[in-house]
């Protein structure tokens, strides 16, 4: 995986804590796998596709998704209802945008998102076909704890990773 690939994805979770959610955002770790094992108790999905095609996962401890929710919509929830599904939702359609913009240079087609799906549970294991890797960056923050997922692959008729 090219660092310049993932990079606008952190780059953008940073941003989205300082901005909207008024926290700091704290890189724990880095790992790369085949699957996506052990998510949190709900998980934002979102897929690019374009020139460089994958899926960004955005994935919380209930605890954590009902802190950001309430920062995000100043608004208070004691389970994970409809508001706070919302808010998952939005915050992996903000970090997916905001690296979206960064990663389309002059002549090439643009990245395009799909719309987000949330995931309830953790009973469940994510992958991909081919040789793609997901790479997990763990943060903590004032709200709690939280990962970033990212997979992708970029069109091999610019010449792949």
């Amino acid at each position: 995986m090219k660092v310049e690939y993932i990079n606008p994805f952190i780059d953008s979770t940073y941003n989205l804590f300082s901005t909207m959610l008024k926290s700091e955002a704290k890189q724990t770790g880095v790992s790369v796998s085949r699957t996506v094992n052990d998510p949190g108790d709900v998980t934002a999905i979102i897929g690019l596709s374009g020139h460089i095609r994958g899926t960004v996962l955005l994935s919380f401890p209930t605890a954590t998704a009902l802190a950001m929710s309430s920062k995000l919509f100043n608004s208070e929830s004691t389970g994970l209802d409809d508001l706070v599904l919302d808010a998952v939702a939005e915050m992996v359609n903000i970090i997916a945008g905001g690296a979206k913009a960064k990663l389309t240079s002059d002549g090439e087609e643009p990245v395009k998102l799909s719309l987000p799906t949330v995931v309830r549970g953790k009973d469940y294991t994510l992958g991909n076909p081919g040789q793609t890797k997901w790479l997990t960056v763990g943060f903590t923050s004032g709200l709690g704890p939280f990962r970033l997922w990212v997979t992708f692959e970029t069109n091999s008729a610019k010449g792949g990773e």
